[in-house]
């Protein structure tokens, strides 16, 4: 098991230099983060008791594995990039906004947001997801394995969102260049959103997505969406969809 560093002691080269665990309950999200930031940041790092804590390992840009033992709040894990985060527990808002790489994934459910304005990397719901998942992604994979929310993609400019069970109201709104996979079904679709075939390589692209989620599902079972791309340029026939 991982050394726990105590409250009273600062975090030494020694942690560095070995797997560690850092507990939330006695340290600062501040003090934990920068921790994760230094230059000399350990390989593997464990956080404990985080207890709904914000803004849990934001902004990592090295290639680390962080594992949160405990639900998080808002934000955690924004901004990453090359970092291997994973939260075992439930998320709050806007978990793992804007990311640009690596992988972050939640055992359980993500409120809003999730994966919002995210530009690359993998993003991984084992549970279901709120309202506005993948909002304005910008090529991020975001893998769901339950439900999802109204108004997810809404203004999908590229990357790929997965969804094992349903989706709500609106989905892809306004979408550009997202591509959208279904297994269950969809409330309604959102403007310029429309059902489009699966060929053989949506499929070979799904399958991919889905073994790199770790999940266990046939992809011949799912539909897929994209843009009809009526909205690209205003059109004044158009007025009243946008």
């Amino acid at each position: 098991m991982a050394p726990t560093v105590s409250a009273a002691a600062p975090v030494t080269r020694a942690d560095h230099e070995a797997a560690v665990c850092l507990d939330l309950g006695v340290r600062t999200v501040r003090e934990v983060n920068a921790a994760l930031h230094a230059a000399d940041a350990p390989r593997r790092v464990t956080l404990t008791a985080p207890r709904g804590a914000h803004a849990v390992a934001c902004g990592l840009d090295d290639d680390i594995e962080v594992t949160v033992q405990g639900h998080v709040g808002y934000y955690c894990a924004g901004m990453n990039q090359r970092a291997h985060v994973t939260v075992h527990g439930n998320a709050g808002v806007g978990l793992a906004e804007n990311m640009m790489s690596g992988t972050v994934r939640v055992t359980g459910d993500a409120s809003q947001s999730a994966g919002a304005t995210a530009h690359g990397g993998l993003l991984v719901i084992e549970g279901n997801a709120a309202a506005r998942c993948g909002i304005s992604m910008k090529g991020v994979d975001i893998v769901v394995g339950g439900d999802i929310g109204h108004m997810s993609a809404f203004m999908g400019q590229a990357g790929r969102l997965v969804v094992c069970g349903d989706a709500g109201e609106a989905l892809g709104d306004s979408l550009y260049e997202a591509r959208i996979y279904v297994r269950g079904t969809v409330a309604s679709l959102g403007a310029d959103c429309v059902e489009k075939p699966m060929r053989p390589e949506h499929l070979a692209e799904l399958r991919d997505l889905l073994t790199a989620a770790g999940f266990d599902a046939d992809p011949g079972d799912f539909t897929r969406y994209g843009s009809a791309r009526t909205l690209y340029n205003f059109h004044v026939d158009n007025l009243g969809a946008y």
